[in-house]
């Protein structure tokens, strides 16, 4: 495992201590309240729940958040969904390819289909 992967593991298990649960996307299914039983999420929404809001969320337990604040400082929003300018080659090229502590993801892990859902429904979100 590399440094990348022990750092990030290490913080996904300091959230997950601390209770904190990656908040539900914009545009997707609110958790369930007591006795409600809530729509489950799919295509894009899924995708990036699963596999981008543990690190790109809002709040100081995302490490994804927290280096596009230290990057942009100010100049861009730290939050991912809160970007105006995505597009779907961009986000396909950053999931494919990571860049510094974001690894990048397999076509295991994300398959093809996943990915274009996932760039169409990010890119969706800057129009909301």
């Amino acid at each position: 495992m590399n440094m990348a992967g022990i750092i990030l593991g290490a913080l996904a298990l300091i959230g997950s201590a601390a209770g904190a649960a990656a908040p539900v996307p914009k545009g997707a299914a609110a958790p369930a309240t007591r006795g409600a039983a809530a729509a489950p999420l799919t295509g894009g929404a899924a995708t990036y729940a699963k596999w981008c809001a543990p690190c790109h969320a809002p709040g100081v337990a995302h490490p994804g958040t927290n280096a596009l604040a230290a990057k942009y400082k100010g100049e861009k929003p730290a939050v991912l969904l809160e970007w105006r300018d995505l597009t779907p080659d961009y986000v396909k090229y950053m999931v494919r390819n990571g860049i510094s502590v974001m690894p990048r993801f397999r076509k295991t892990e994300i398959g093809d289909k996943e990915l274009d859902a996932l760039a169409a429904w990010m890119v969706q979100q800057q129009h909301k």
